[in-house]
């Protein structure tokens, strides 16, 4: 090793590493477009200590996405603004959904767990209750009046 220390970055879909030229090159659009999706909070690239834009490559999906709501669908800005809210809205939920679905899974586990807990408690000497049968009787003596002892 030469005495430098390496540092490992993991890229992911996240990751700011286009500046505005290249992301331009990359959707098809002109840098000014892109400024001016970044002005109406349609894209919203990170930003470096300098304020200079980097896109990541989700960033590039999305300008290409609302390339094609604009251009091919006819769709004006502040509706494709609204679409990209609610499509964020939904993945939210949907992400919210299944937390709270996992947490269902687990109370349900820990609920058979004690039931099953409970059940190895019981006593197994005590007889299980048969309920009475059609046609089986059941007669019951009651003593009568007392009769004073002439």
């Amino acid at each position: 090793m030469d005495g430098r220390r390496r540092i490992h970055y993991q890229l992911t879909d996240d990751t700011p590493v286009y500046v505005i030229s290249v992301a331009a090159q990359l959707s098809g659009l002109h840098p000014q477009t892109l400024r001016q999706y970044d002005r109406l909070g349609l894209v919203s690239p990170d930003r470096t200590a300098g304020r200079g834009r980097r896109y990541s490559a989700r960033d590039i999906e999305l300008l290409r996405t609302v390339q094609a709501l604009s251009q091919d669908e006819g769709i004006n800005l502040a509706g494709i603004k609204r679409i990209i809210e609610l499509e964020n809205q939904v993945a939210a939920l949907q992400q919210r959904v299944a937390e709270l679905s996992s947490a269902v899974d687990g109370a349900a586990a820990t609920l058979q767990a004690r039931e099953a807990q409970v059940h190895a408690s019981y006593r197994r000497d005590l007889v299980p209750y048969q309920a009475p049968q059609p046609g089986s009787a059941l007669v019951v003596w009651r003593p009568g009046p007392k009769r004073p002892l002439s």
